[in-house]
């Protein structure tokens, strides 16, 4: 008999609890303070040579964060401006003709030869008047003539040997040496990037909430190296039964009462999620649906999330619609 009333009692709490559960006992949800923290770090690895600040200190937008040491980034800086230098050398020597001293060469060749085939043509009209006369041979005669020819066509050579030291290299290669200056360009551009990447300054003004390296330890690139709290980066995350849910809209204005504080603040609605969040097992039962809720976030005006601090827990009573 006693057993049984045990269990019979039992039964009558659950079930009370149970009830307790699908009938809030207050109109105020639950919630907390959350900062939407902001992580600064290097988008290239290397050992940390300066960290400027400290957990708790207060910067202004631009202000320096940390250093990475930036003696591999200097060097290929000074690599990359030698090779725009040498690209673009390249390419004025492209669009030179050969150099004076060699172009004078080639005109006192042409002087000679021109001297030459003055002498051959003289030689030549000597040899036609004896041949005429039957005092040399016809060998002579044609000997005579076949060197004025030659030195006739060794002046064409030089002319236009001189003529082709006067121009630049032909159009593909100062295309190509063009495209070699634009290239060693964009890689100077980069390495310049690269360099300019070791000294990290603050994104947005705010407070220092944490530093996650020291001096002398490597970085892996895009690792933090420290967290930055904006000041008007607060939201208050509460969590609304799924009973009440269908009456949160984006907008609504409810009161967020926080300890500390004698009057609530005004927060705004500005996130619903779309997810339940539920405790396992999952069954949708009546008894668990009242475990059923969903996060919803407030937003707050610039002075009013100054007063917040993350983690803080709140309640939020939701204001009477007029």
């Amino acid at each position: 008999m006693k057993r049984a009333q045990t269990t019979s009692l039992a039964c009558l709490l659950l079930a009370a609890w149970l009830t307790s559960c699908e009938k809030p006992t207050s109109d105020r949800l639950q919630g907390y303070v959350e900062g939407e923290f902001v992580y600064p770090s290097p988008p290239i690895a290397g050992k940390l040579k300066r960290l400027a600040v400290k957990r708790g200190d207060q910067v202004q937008a631009g202000d320096v964060l940390f250093e990475i040491d930036a003696t591999q980034q200097k060097a290929a800086c000074d690599e990359a401006l030698q090779r725009v230098q040498q690209a673009q050398a390249n390419l004025a020597d492209a669009k030179k003709g050969k150099r004076p001293s060699e172009i004078q060469s080639l005109q006192a060749q042409l002087s000679q030869l021109q001297a030459a085939t003055a002498l051959s043509a003289k030689e030549l009209s000597r040899q036609e008047d004896l041949r005429t006369s039957g005092a040399v041979p016809q060998e002579s005669l044609d000997r005579a003539r076949s060197l004025n020819e030659q030195n006739r066509f060794r002046i064409a050579q030089i002319e236009a040997e001189i003529a082709t030291a006067n121009l630049g290299a032909r159009a593909d290669l100062i295309t190509a040496a063009e495209a070699e200056v634009t290239a060693r360009q964009a890689a100077l551009a980069k390495a310049k990037w690269d360099l300019e990447q070791t000294v990290q300054t603050a994104p947005v003004a705010g407070e220092i909430a944490d530093t996650l390296y020291s001096e002398g330890e490597w970085i892996p690139a895009g690792r933090p190296v420290l967290s930055l709290l904006p000041p008007t980066a607060m939201r208050v995350r509460a969590f609304a039964p799924q009973s009440q849910i269908a009456q949160v809209h984006a907008g609504d204005e409810a009161n967020v009462l926080i300890d500390g504080l004698a009057q609530p603040v005004v927060g705004r609605v500005s996130f619903i999620s779309p997810q339940a969040e539920y405790t396992p097992p999952v069954i949708y039962s009546r008894e668990n649906r009242a475990k059923l809720v969903f996060m919803f976030e407030l937003s707050f005006d610039a002075a009013v999330a100054a007063q917040l601090h993350p983690g803080q827990p709140v309640d939020v009573q939701w204001i009477a619609q007029k």
